[in-house]
């Protein structure tokens, strides 16, 4: 018949009590052992009796080292713990920073607007009324500077097209055909008389004389009353 499950309490009797202890001791130093070899781990155990006995217990590694290793991954952790918890903390701070900020924000906006002047003083007005004077100063001063370089703008377009006209005009009258005309000669051609001939005589250097009709021109260039 097989043993009844133990009933995990504090052993009154003193006697039981420490056999109990030691074995189980022995148990767990075995398990212990077996977990590092098994495992391949660092294992380090520290009993007290209740008589204050020290039972310890580590594998390939010293104690020492053991409790080094320990304490540096402890305090690492506490200290990731404490870093992390004052990053939160700080952003939390911030967060109600810009809240506040965002909610100032949005009184001075109605503020402007004319809203909400109810709880203002006289001197808190005063500071309203001046910052929407220097607002519209601003205002003006850019709307001025806004129109005078349009107006330089249109100005300066108007100087172009004027000046782009004024050379296609100068272009087309070059390029006209009246322009290209060769110009018409003022001298009368002299038709029937040659030019290489030897004038002999001072008579016929003189010409015809009047009254007589030269022969050797044609007749619609003869006077009306030759003609007749």
């Amino acid at each position: 018949m097989g043993r009844g499950r133990v009933q995990l309490k504090r052993i009154e009797n003193k006697i039981n009590r420490q056999v109990t202890f030691s074995k189980r001791r022995a148990g767990l130093l075995k398990k212990a052992n077996e977990i590092s070899v098994l495992c391949d781990a660092d294992v380090a155990l520290i009993v007290f009796s209740s008589r204050g006995k020290l039972t310890e217990y580590a594998n390939n590694s010293s104690m020492k080292g053991v409790i080094q290793r320990y304490e540096r991954y402890s305090s690492f952790g506490r200290e990731s713990d404490r870093t992390s918890l004052e990053s939160k903390e700080s952003c939390c701070l911030e967060s109600r920073k810009l809240q506040a900020m965002v909610d100032d924000l949005h009184i001075n906006i109605r503020h402007m607007m004319g809203e909400d002047l109810d709880t203002l003083s006289t001197k808190q007005l005063e500071q309203r009324e001046q910052q929407l004077e220097g607002a519209l100063q601003r205002i003006r001063s850019r709307k001025t500077q806004v129109m005078s370089d349009t107006i330089a703008a249109l100005q300066k377009e108007l100087h172009f097209k004027d000046t782009n006209m004024a050379h296609e005009r100068t272009l087309q009258r070059q390029s006209s055909p009246l322009s290209l005309a060769i110009p018409f000669s003022t001298t009368a051609p002299q038709f029937g008389i040659c030019q290489n001939r030897e004038v002999g005589s001072e008579d016929e250097r003189r010409g015809p004389p009047p009254g007589r009709t030269n022969t050797i021109l044609p007749h619609w260039m003869l006077p009306r009353q030759q003609q007749q």
